[in-house]
């Protein structure tokens, strides 16, 4: 019991103990009603001695027969409580509400002092209630009072709303009828109607309870029966909480966007023998609608499909491309001088070892060959104006969408980072994915979707979320070019895509390669993300030296597996 003691004094009619067990009534103090004298205030104060068990118990009787005794009882069971119209109006709402045809208690068989009620004694006792009608259910439940006793001895029952069941609270009522399916028991569906297990598909292990427990997906449900219970409601009529379950409600179903066949395709690509136990994931979209059609992941570092924090390497270039042509004029032919090393801002930046120095080289031909003086010479000259560092991270978040998204489902995704402005030689190393940018396979199959498209599309796991768009629209020319360098990368024997991709019809793609870890001591991780004319897919190995030698080899199975 959780009231507080009265402060005040009680009114002038208070219970006093019959013989029978039933409270009778008369007056405190020495005079009647009417101009008789007052009543010592001192004789009502609640007293600082609790009652004793014996009278506790008694009392606790004399409500409890009253309440049993229905509707036309509610009266004497109110006016043997510390509130009595407080009281009865609960009791009428209690029986109303469930339905209640009987109600029984056992006989209290405790009483102990109230930690949480200073100088009351607690009495349990147990109710056995037929709820929902003649024909309804019976339940049963511990529940509790609290007895207290005034300075001259008259002892009443200390009024709660938990005096009805233990768990309502101020304002909260108890009503039987329909209680919904719980959170979690829904089916979880691929797109079109396959089931989704752990054991099928253990990359989505986490997901799919999530799922079903969100409230997206409750939203979503279709199907299902309701089942019978107890809830408390709020003031409002809302349901707080199913307190008892007699039938329960079948769960129904929710439907994703995940493509089954595309996912059982991920969840081998992620464990394949090219990757040599690598820790590897993947992200497959819809390009034309930015549905999330496979998510899988393997090793211990949790779902790096999604959550992922990590620099992108060269997959960046696309961005960075893309800023050249919206923000500097360039076009796929404009110069980009592959040079063996390239300064910016005091750094030295060099090329992969294998990568020819050649001072003639195009956009197009840096990008193929992954050339990074090539991005760095002219990011660094067009995109990067003194202290002003922006363009880059304007051309991800305006045209390419990147933000906190929300898939839908309480599904949590990192978000992108690429800083608006940022200092030094990081302003370099940003254009070609390392100093402070992060994304993770997501967001790069986003990339490739956008590009693909044209146009943004949010990725979402359940379909009917909000997809905001990007805050500018794709400049169809710089989209065009972007469709022509990934091309390039994918089709021609000197692109870095090359051999996965040249098998692939309508493809285009990017390979990375980041460096990771404190300086003297780095690792490199594989990225690679592509398109087909169908879905765009991503894909990050964790210890991968190269893009097209790791997860080159998962995207390219994910989208072999779309033809």
């Amino acid at each position: 019991m959780n009231g507080g003691v009265k402060a005040g004094v009680i009114g002038a009619c208070v219970v006093v103990l019959a013989a029978g067990g039933y409270g009778a009534y008369q007056l405190v103090g020495k005079g009647g009603v009417g101009g008789s004298p007052k009543p010592d205030p001192s004789a009502t104060m609640i007293s600082a001695t609790p009652p004793t068990d014996p009278l506790a118990l008694k009392q606790a009787q004399a409500f409890l027969d009253a309440w049993a005794s229905g509707a036309a009882g509610y009266p004497k069971a109110a006016a043997d409580t510390d509130a009595a119209a407080t009281a009865q109006q609960a009791l009428t709402s209690y029986s109303s509400g469930l339905g209640l045809s009987t109600i029984a208690f056992g006989k209290p068989l405790t009483a102990v002092p109230d930690p949480a009620v200073p100088n009351a004694v607690k009495v349990g006792f147990t109710v056995t209630a037929k709820v929902g009608g003649p024909t309804g259910h019976l339940w049963s439940y511990p529940d509790s009072l609290d007895v207290v006793q005034t300075n001259s001895g008259v002892t009443s029952v200390r009024w709660s709303s938990a005096v009805l069941y233990p768990k309502l609270g101020t304002g909260q009522s108890l009503k039987a009828g329909a209680v919904p399916a719980a959170p979690g028991t829904a089916t979880v569906l691929a797109s079109d109607g396959t089931p989704l297990t752990a054991a099928k598909y253990p990359s989505l292990t986490q997901i799919i309870p999530t799922i079903a427990g969100s409230a997206e997906g409750l939203r979503a449900v279709t199907g299902g029966s309701g089942g019978s219970g107890v809830v408390v409601t709020n003031a409002a009529g809302t349901t707080v909480s199913t307190v008892k379950v007699f039938t329960p409600a079948t769960g129904g179903t929710i439907t994703t966007t995940i493509n089954a066949s595309l996912q059982a395709v991920a969840e081998q690509a992620v464990v394949a023998p090219t990757l040599d136990g690598k820790p590897g994931s993947v992200v497959a979209l819809d390009r034309t609608n930015g549905h999330i059609l496979a998510i899988a992941y393997s090793g211990h570092s949790g779902n790096t499909a999604i959550n992922a924090e990590l620099a992108p390497g060269s997959t960046m270039k696309i961005i960075t491309s893309a800023a050249l042509f919206d923000d500097a004029g360039l076009n796929p032919s404009s110069p980009a001088p592959c040079t063996a090393d390239v300064v910016a801002d005091g750094q030295v930046f060099h090329n992969d070892s294998d990568i020819t120095a050649n001072p003639r080289t195009t956009i197009e031909q840096g990008f193929a060959e992954s050339c990074n003086a090539s991005f760095i010479k002219d990011g660094y000259d067009d995109l990067v104006h003194g202290s002003d560092a922006t363009a880059l991270a304007k051309e991800a978040d305006d045209v390419f969408g990147l933000g906190n998204w929300d898939i839908g489902g309480g599904v949590e995704t990192a978000n992108p980072q690429v800083p608006m402005n940022p200092a030094g030689s990081n302003a370099a190393a940003d254009l070609i994915g390392q100093g402070t940018v992060t994304m993770n396979p997501l967001v790069l199959a986003s990339l490739a979707a956008t590009v693909r498209d044209g146009a943004f599309h949010q990725p979402i796991i359940l379909p009917g979320q909000p997809q905001p768009p990007a805050a500018k629209a794709m400049n169809p020319t710089t989209d065009g070019y972007l469709r022509q360098i990934m091309a390039f990368d994918a089709n021609n024997s000197m692109g870095t895509a090359y051999p996965r991709m040249n098998q692939i019809p309508g493809s285009g793609a990017k390979t990375g390669t980041a460096e990771v870890g404190p300086t003297g001591n780095t690792t490199t991780n594989g990225w690679f993300t592509a398109y087909d004319d169908n879905i765009s897919a991503a894909a990050l190995v964790q210890g991968g030296t190269t893009g097209v030698g790791t997860a080159g080899y998962i995207v390219q199975s994910l989208l072999n597996a779309d033809h």
